[in-house]
């Protein structure tokens, strides 16, 4: 890895525990973790057919190895789909391949980007925050560990609320703390429309699926 995946791989590193974990987005994203079973892959693609190439070599990763080696990738985009709506189409794609290689209901994709804005919402309303990563990444996801973290999670269907009341009493100067990447991607945030199911890492299918 070169300087700069390795300074990606940091940042995304540091946004995992200081956000995701720190603030308990996910309270099942700890886990895996901290048992070294998540892995973060920083792509050099820089075409949609180089990521779509890569996106299917990741997802046969998970596939070849046992959940207690492997349960989960955030593939990191460094390079490309810096813009939210290209990003957003793309995500069409993704699901696509899902359904090419017969892994849908097997795998989900999840959506983080720097620009997140869930439909219905203003491009500052502090809900965004939930799924503004440093970069553009998609989660891969086993479905067998969605559905085994939910079964067991009281109340999972409040997360979203309560990840939304979480932002809205941040203090100014901690999200600023915590969220200080998002100054390099200022500027006009391209608004999607995404459904409204969740927000967490592990029960989204890449934004509110």
């Amino acid at each position: 890895m070169n300087d700069i995946g390795a300074e990606v791989r940091r940042e995304i590193q540091q946004w995992l525990e200081s956000v995701v974990v720190g603030l308990d987005l996910c309270p099942f994203a700890a886990r895996p973790l901290r048992a070294g079973t998540l892995r973060i892959q920083v792509s050099e693609a820089a075409t949609e057919l180089e990521l779509l190439t890569e996106l299917q070599l990741e997802l046969q990763r998970l596939e070849d190895a046992s959940q207690d080696q492997l349960e989960t990738t955030l593939l990191v985009l460094p390079n490309m789909l810096s813009d939210f709506t290209e990003y957003n189409d793309f995500l069409d794609a993704v699901d696509e391949l899902l359904e090419k290689f017969e892994w849908a209901g097997d795998y989900q994709v999840a959506s983080f980007h720097p620009q997140y804005q869930f439909a219905g919402t203003e491009p500052d309303d502090a809900e965004n925050l939930t799924n503004r990563s440093p970069y553009p990444l998609l989660h891969l996801l086993r479905e067998s560990s969605v559905e085994t973290a939910l079964e067991n999670y009281p109340d999972a269907d409040q997360i979203p609320q309560n990840n939304i009341h979480t932002m809205q009493q941040l203090e100014s100067s901690k999200r600023l703390k915590l969220f200080g990447y998002l100054d390099r991607n200022s500027g006009d945030v391209a608004s999607a429309k995404q459904d409204d199911s969740t927000t967490t890492m592990e029960t989204q299918k890449f934004g509110k699926s």
